[in-house]
C-alpha cells in the first residue's frame, strides 16, 4: 500500500467543529472504501467518547507517547463503523508536555510511534485540542497534510496567524512536505447577512484553499455523539450528512 494521507484537523480557537470534522470525516472517508485511523490527541477525548465505549479502553494515546514497553497494537480499537479505527485519548494526555519535558525527541513521539504501522491504512485524521502546544506539534510533525476548520463568527480569523507561524515554522524545519489540505467553514448560518459576510472575508484570506463544502449550524451533528456514531447512521438523510459526504469527496480529490 503506498504512504497514507495523514491529515491533522487543528486550530487553536475551541469550539470551531474539529472534533464534529474528525468524527465525520472519518466515517466519510471510511464509507467511501478508506482504510481510516481516527487517532484522538485532544485530551478531552470527545472523538474517543464520538466511537467507543470508555470503561473498555486499557490503554490510550498518553500510554503509547510515554511508555515504549506498550505496543501500538494495544492503543487501537475498531468502531463499530466499518472500515475506521480508533486511536484513543485520556484526560492523561494533558500531562505530556510536562512529562516529555527536557526529551530531545519530544516533538517526534507520534512519528515514532506511527512508524511501520500508518501503511496499513490509507487515511490517517488527527484531532488536536485547542492550543498549538507539543501535541499539536506532534501532530504537524508526522502529517502530510492540514485541515483547518474555521467557525463563520465575528471572530473567524482570530488566532489563524498564529496558526500559519507555526505551519511555517514546521515546514521550515521537521517536515517541509507538510500541505495544508484546505479551509473549512464551519457551524455557518446562511440565512445571516453576518454570515454571509464573514464567509466572504474568509474566502478573500484563503482563496481557492476554501473547500467549496460549508458546514451548517445542525443539532443532529451535536446529538450524534452522545449515541456514539457519526452523522452518517444517526441522521443519514440530513443536511449534515449531505454535506460530510461531499467533503469527504473534496478531500479525496485533494490529496
Amino acid at each position: 500500500m503506498p504512504n497514507p494521507v495523514i491529515v491533522t484537523i487543528a486550530n487553536q480557537k475551541g469550539g470551531v467543529g474539529k472534533t464534529t470534522t474528525a468524527v465525520n470525516l472519518s466515517a466519510g472517508l471510511a464509507r467511501r472504501g478508506k482504510k481510516v485511523l481516527l487517532v484522538d490527541l485532544d485530551p478531552q477525548s470527545n472523538s474517543s467518547l464520538s466511537y467507543l465505549d470508555m470503561h473498555e479502553v486499557n490503554h490510550s494515546a498518553y500510554d503509547l507517547l510515554t511508555d515504549r514497553r506498550i505496543a501500538f497494537e494495544e492503543v487501537v480499537y475498531r468502531s463499530a463503523f466499518n472500515g475506521l479505527d480508533i486511536l484513543p485519548s485520556r484526560i492523561n494526555l494533558a500531562k505530556l508536555e510536562s512529562t516529555l519535558i527536557g526529551e530531545f525527541d519530544a516533538p517526534f513521539r507520534v512519528k515514532d510511534r506511527l512508524e511501520g504501522h500508518k501503511e496499513e491504512y490509507d487515511f490517517v485524521l488527527i484531532d488536536t485540542p485547542p492550543t498549538l502546544g507539543l501535541i499539536t506539534i506532534n501532530a504537524l510533525v508526522v502529517s502530510t497534510h492540514i485541515l483547518v476548520p474555521i467557525q463563520s463568527s465575528y471572530y473567524a480569523l482570530e488566532g489563524t496567524d498564529d496558526l500559519l507561524e507555526t505551519i511555517q515554522k514546521i515546514k521550515s524545519r521537521p517536515n517541509p512536505d507538510l500541505k495544508i489540505l484546505g479551509v473549512l467553514v464551519t457551524l455557518h448560518d446562511s440565512r445571516t447577512i453576518l454570515g454571509r459576510d464573514i464567509y466572504r472575508q474568509i474566502v478573500s484570506v484563503f482563496g481557492d484553499k476554501v473547500f467549496k463544502t460549508i458546514i451548517g449550524k445542525s443539532v443532529r451533528l451535536e446529538e450524534s455523539p452522545a449515541y456514539r456514531e457519526p452523522i452518517f447512521t444517526f441522521a443519514p438523510k440530513s443536511k449534515s450528512a449531505a454535506q460530510y459526504t461531499q467533503l469527504s469527496r473534496e478531500v479525496l480529490k485533494r490529496v
